[in-house]
């Protein structure tokens, strides 16, 4: 059987980082939220970390969203100084309003 030729690795994509991490963050809190009310009877049940499991994925997705929003601050600011202004993926390049 004939070998047919590789082709070569498509560029990666970029994807909107800030808010998948942002989303997943959301849940982490609202996932805290809704079993808080049932923390009393998952603690009898020995589940009583649960509740603080997701909070502490929230407060780690808090963090994961900084790393995400500097990164793309920087990535923006590389093409800036490349000079290349409009990103690979359509979207207008990040500005930073502290």
């Amino acid at each position: 059987m004939p070998k047919t030729p590789l082709r070569p690795s498509p560029p990666p994509l970029e994807a909107n980082d800030v808010a998948i991490v942002g989303g997943g963050t959301a849940l982490w809190f609202v996932a805290f939220l809704a079993l808080l009310p049932f923390w009393g009877t998952l603690s009898d049940h020995g589940h009583g970390s649960w509740p603080w499991i997701c909070l502490s994925g929230g407060g780690l997705g808090l963090i994961g969203l900084w790393y995400c929003r500097a990164r793309r601050d920087a990535i923006a600011r590389g093409r800036a100084a490349a000079g290349s202004t409009s990103p690979t993926n359509g979207e207008a390049p990040a500005t930073r309003s502290d």
